[in-house]
C-alpha cells in the first residue's frame, strides 16, 4: 500500500534563513571624516582652508609678474651684462621659487589645531556648599553647569580661557576658533585670505618669512627695471620719458612692485612690531596691553628667539591615521524605534520582551513575528497590555483588570523620537482572542465566551 505524501510532507525542507551579521564599521581615515571647514590634498598630507582657490590668484600675482621680468627685462640685462646678466635671471628665478615655497609651507600645513573631544568636559556643581539639601529648592540635585571663562596663571598674571561649545573644550591661552575654518588653533594671529590658511603657533614663521621675502623681491625687481632704464638713457642718449616709453613693461612691473611694496611691506613692518613686543594681531586688535600688562612679552631677543630660533612642534592631529565609524547602536545608543505598523523584537533570542518591544497576547502571535509579519491594527500598531496601562502578567495580561461594559482607558505614549503619537481602540474580538490565550497558559481548556 503506497503512502499518500502530503504536498507539504512531500516539499523539501528549505535552507534556514540566515540572520543577516552587523556590518563591521567603517575604516576611514581622519581628514574624511574631519568636521572642521579645511581641504585637504593628496590623501590628507595638505590641509588648506575653506577658501583655498584665494592661494591660485596669489601665485599668479607673484608667477606672472617674474615671467613678464625674466622675457621683457632680463633677457635685455642678459644681453647687455653677459655672465652677470645670466646671474640677474637666476637670482629672480630662484628667489620666486624660494617665495613660493614659503607660501605652500604657510597654507598648506596644519597651523596648530587643537582637536575636538568628543564629549563635554565634566561640569560643575552649581550650588552653596555651605547650604543643605533641603534648601536647594523642591527636593531637586543641584545643577550642573559649565564655567564659560576658567582662570590660568601665566607668568604670574590672571588670564581667562573660554569654553568652546563646538569644540567642547576649554581653550588654552591665546588659543581662538576661527570661524571661517571651524576649528580651534594655537597662538591664533588671524586668517589670512591670500594664503587660504588660518595663521597659528604651526605656521606664523613661514608667514613671516613669507612677507619679508615677497617684499624683497619686489624691490629686486623694481631696482633691476630701473637699472634697464638707465641703460637704455646711457646707450642710446634718451631722456627718462624716452626710455621709459622704449620699456613699456619696465614702467608696468615698477609700477606693480611699488604697490606691492607697501603692502607686503607694510605688514612686515607690523608683524615685526608684534614679534618685539611677543602679540598676536588678535590680540593687538582685542585686548591692547598698551595700558596693560603682556604676559607673554619676554623682552625683544626673547620674542624674536622664540618665533625663529624654537623648533617648531609636532602636530596634534594625524590626518593619515584610520579611524573607526560606528554607528550609533554600536555607541550604546538605542537605534529609533518604527513607527507604527512594524513589530519590535528583541536582540536577545529569547522572544520579544515587554519594555524592548510589542509583544502580542494572542495565540500564535510570536510564530507569526518570527516570520516577519507585520501586525497592523485599524491603521497602526497594534496595542500592547503595558501600552493601556494595564498590569502585565509573565505570559499575557489580566483581563480581570478590565471591567465589565467600560471601554479600556488608552494612555498617550511617546516614542522615541519624542513625538507624541496616536492610540487606538482595542475592538472586543482582540479582547476575546487576548483572553482566550490567557485561559489556554493557565490550563483552563474552556474557550473564551462561554
Amino acid at each position: 500500500m503506497n503512502a499518500v505524501l502530503s504536498p507539504s510532507s512531500a516539499r523539501p525542507p528549505g535552507p534556514a534563513r540566515a540572520t543577516p551579521s552587523p556590518s563591521p564599521p567603517t575604516r576611514s581615515r581622519v581628514y574624511q571624516v574631519w568636521k572642521g571647514s579645511n581641504r585637504f590634498f593628496l590623501c590628507g598630507r595638505f590641509i588648506f582652508g575653506p577658501d583655498v582657490r584665494s592661494l591660485a590668484v596669489t601665485i599668479f600675482l607673484i608667477v606672472a609678474p617674474m615671467a613678464c621680468f625674466c622675457v621683457f627685462v632680463g633677457r635685455h640685462l642678459l644681453h647687455h651684462y653677459g655672465h652677470a646678466g645670466i646671474a640677474i635671471i637666476v637670482v629672480a628665478a630662484v628667489y620666486t621659487v624660494y617665495v613660493l615655497v614659503l607660501l605652500l609651507l604657510t597654507s598648506g600645513r596644519d597651523p596648530g589645531i587643537i582637536p575636538r573631544n568628543t564629549h563635554p568636559p565634566e561640569p560643575e556643581e552649581d550650588f552653596d556648599p555651605a547650604t543643605s539639601p533641603g534648601d536647594w529648592g523642591g527636593g531637586q540635585t543641584p545643577r550642573l553647569r559649565l564655567p564659560r571663562t576658567k582662570d590660568v596663571i601665566v607668568n604670574g598674571v590672571s588670564v581667562k580661557t573660554k569654553y568652546c561649545e563646538t569644540c567642547m573644550l576649554y581653550r588654552p591661552p591665546r588659543c581662538s576658533h576661527c570661524s571661517i575654518c571651524n576649528n580651534c588653533v594655537l597662538r591664533f594671529d588671524h586668517h589670512c585670505p591670500w594664503v587660504g590658511q588660518c595663521i597659528g603657533q604651526r605656521n606664523y614663521r613661514f608667514f613671516f618669512m613669507f612677507l619679508s621675502s615677497t617684499t624683497l623681491l619686489c624691490v629686486y625687481v623694481f631696482a633691476m627695471c630701473a637699472l634697464y632704464i638707465k641703460i637704455l638713457m646711457d646707450t642710446e642718449h634718451r631722456t627718462v620719458w624716452k626710455a621709459l616709453a622704449r620699456s613699456p613693461a619696465s614702467i608696468v612691473l615698477m609700477v606693480y612692485t611699488f604697490i606691492s611694496v607697501w603692502f607686503v611691506g607694510g605688514l612686515t613692518v607690523f608683524h615685526l612690531y608684534l614679534i618685539g613686543t611677543n602679540q598676536t594681531t588678535y590680540e593687538n586688535f582685542r585686548y591692547r596691553y598698551d595700558n596693560k600688562v603682556n604676559p607673554y612679552n619676554q623682552g625683544c631677543l626673547s620674542n624674536f628667539r622664540e618665533i625663529f630660533c624654537t623648533a617648531v612642534p609636532p602636530s596634534k592631529n594625524k590626518f593619515r591615521a584610520k579611524v573607526e565609524e560606528v554607528t550609533p547602536g554600536q555607541m550604546g545608543i538605542p537605534a529609533p524605534t518604527r513607527e507604527a505598523g512594524e513589530v519590535v523584537t528583541s536582540s536577545s533570542g529569547k522572544g520579544p520582551d515587554l519594555e524592548l518591544g510589542y509583544k502580542a497576547t494572542w495565540p500564535g502571535a510570536e510564530e507569526t513575528v518570527a516570520e516577519g509579519a507585520e501586525l497592523e491594527m485599524m491603521g497602526g500598531r497594534v496595542s500592547t497590555g503595558s501600552e493601556l496601562g494595564m498590569g502585565m502578567e509573565k505570559d499575557g495580561f489580566d483581563p480581570h483588570h478590565m471591567e465589565q461594559g467600560r471601554a479600556p482607558v488608552i494612555h498617550p505614549r511617546r516614542s522615541s523620537w519624542g513625538r507624541k503619537s496616536g492610540s487606538w481602540e482595542i475592538t472586543p474580538d482582540i479582547l476575546a482572542m487576548s483572553s482566550e490565550g490567557t485561559n489556554r497558559v493557565n490550563g483552563e481548556a474552556t474557550p473564551s465566551g462561554k
